[in-house]
């Protein structure tokens, strides 16, 4: 079996910033994680209070750091792509389906990335068979 050659930019072993921080300096970040820790709880008292009285800012900092973002959340709804066809004739039948508004376009979206994932997986079955029937023929 043949060695692994590397052949990106960056060579194992070596660092690609050799003139970066050098090991053993602190990260600043937790020097400052440290000083603020301790302050926290007013911290946060003061922020409540610049946001009830009207900050936006504070406001949408808080709810920035303490509410995730709302994902749209679809509904399960049966949807017969049909046996046999082939990977382009889904793909038309799913954007038919999204222009008529029987899917949500989020949906649509995930299906048709599904069908790429699909034939990548119908590409790389097809590469390791005729890969071994390539090793099958030779002496």
């Amino acid at each position: 079996m043949a060695t692994k050659t590397h052949k990106g930019r960056f060579q194992p072993g070596k660092s690609g910033n050799p003139s970066g921080r050098p090991k053993g300096v602190p990260d600043r970040r937790n020097e400052l994680r440290e000083l603020i820790t301790p302050h926290v709880p007013e911290l946060l008292e003061k922020a409540l209070a610049m946001a009830r009285d009207g900050d936006v800012n504070a406001l949408r900092l808080l709810l920035d750091r303490s509410v995730p973002p709302l994902k749209q959340a679809s509904a399960a709804r049966p949807f017969d792509l049909g046996d046999g066809k082939e990977l382009a004739d889904l793909g038309r039948a799913i954007l038919k389906a999204v222009s008529k508004g029987d899917l949500t376009p989020d949906i649509g979206r995930e299906l048709i990335d599904a069908l790429s994932a699909q034939c990548k997986l119908i590409e790389v079955d097809e590469i390791m068979r005729r890969l071994e029937a390539i090793e099958n023929k030779s002496p």
